[in-house]
């Protein structure tokens, strides 16, 4: 069983609800176990946070008005990635399952976000788009999957 699904969203803080609710009845129609769609959901919650936040381009003067979330899930396996316009992380912070490092005391409000994303997924990439710039926070996770799903691998 695959299924997959892109969506192009405006950089709008109402955006993120909408990406969270998608995926989460996806996962939920194809049978994954609940507690493995919330970890997801939390997940492309931040980095869906993130692109709204940070995503604009303002290297170059415009501004972008669009982030794109893609998931697939795929066998075993759920992946998803969110790239966005904006400048990108700073050279040298980013990479395979590396947040940009700054240190965030636990009970802040901002700075958590990958984090996170790097303790409820199994591998997390963080990095920056080559040529046009922007970011691309990319995280799976294995799945499991209820007694009665309709649609579990084989």
């Amino acid at each position: 069983m695959s299924i997959w699904w892109s969506l192009h969203l405006r950089r709008d803080a109402a955006s993120v609800p909408l990406a969270r609710r998608l995926l989460l009845g996806t996962m939920e129609t194809a049978g994954v176990d609940p507690d493995i769609s919330y970890d997801l959901s939390v997940a492309l919650s931040e980095a869906c946070a993130n692109a709204v936040e940070h995503g604009g381009d303002t290297t170059r003067g415009g501004s972008s008005e669009a982030y794109r979330v893609t998931a697939y899930l795929d066998g075993e396996k759920c992946r998803i990635e969110v790239a966005d316009a904006g400048p990108g992380f700073p050279a040298g912070t980013a990479g395979p399952s590396r947040p940009p490092a700054r240190p965030v005391p636990p009970d802040a409000e901002h700075g958590r976000g990958l984090c996170l994303i790097q303790e409820l997924a199994d591998h997390v990439h963080i990095g920056n788009k080559p040529g046009r710039g922007g970011a691309v926070v990319s995280f799976d996770k294995i799945l499991k999957w209820r007694e009665d799903a309709p649609l579990v691998a084989v």
